[in-house]
């Protein structure tokens, strides 16, 4: 793949970011008073840039130098979440966690993980219409390509790996807390830029 489809999808991501940015903050402007609808909107819109640059993303896989610049860009979008979505969890799994210790009530972890998979539906509709329009190289029949196994591998070995991997980074994470939040981001980005790249 070229390094010009690169710099399309690169734009498609900031368009993105920049978008959810806006959402967030106008919602934190304008429903301070409505505190379940504020925290629903700001998970939902949270968990959409997650959930529309993973899916970009998954399209770059293939940029030469391969996996430099796919990890790379793993690292960067990471560290980039995690800064610009600050007291998100963007996944059912980070939410049941405060839920099950008690730190949140059972009505709102189940408002933010119904706006998770809202996102999560949202997201995918978004980019598969943005992908219909194949403005750019990595969007020529990102359609017709399906969904793919990019681990190659089968399906006991994959849940394996995916529940080994899973349990690192909830260890890891949880060993972050006591972390400079500061260096925490760059700790857990550099954690699953590891896992992708191990996996």
């Amino acid at each position: 793949m070229a390094a010009g489809g690169l710099g399309g999808s690169l734009l498609l991501l900031a368009a993105v970011v920049l978008a959810v940015g806006l959402c967030r903050r106008l919602a934190r402007r304008r429903l301070r008073s409505r505190p379940l609808l504020l925290a629903f909107l700001l998970e939902m819109f949270s968990t959409f840039q997650v959930c529309a640059c993973t899916n970009e993303l998954s399209l770059l896989g293939d940029v030469e130098p391969k996996p430099h610049t796919a990890l790379t860009l793993t690292y960067g979008f990471t560290v980039l979440h995690g800064l610009s979505l600050a007291g998100s969890a963007c996944n059912p799994c980070g939410t049941l966690q405060p839920l099950w210790a008690g730190g949140t009530s059972l009505g709102l972890g189940g408002l933010k993980i119904a706006a998770q998979f809202v996102a999560a539906a949202l997201a995918r509709a978004f980019m598969h219409f943005v992908w219909s329009l194949e403005m750019t190289e990595p969007h020529l029949g990102a359609l017709s390509q399906g969904c793919g196994s990019p681990m190659q591998t089968s399906e006991t070995q994959a849940f394996c790996i995916e529940l080994l991997f899973s349990v690192v980074f909830q260890l890891a994470v949880l060993r972050a807390e006591s972390v400079n939040p500061k260096y925490r981001v760059h700790l857990i980005a550099l954690l699953i830029t590891m896992l992708v790249y191990a996996g």
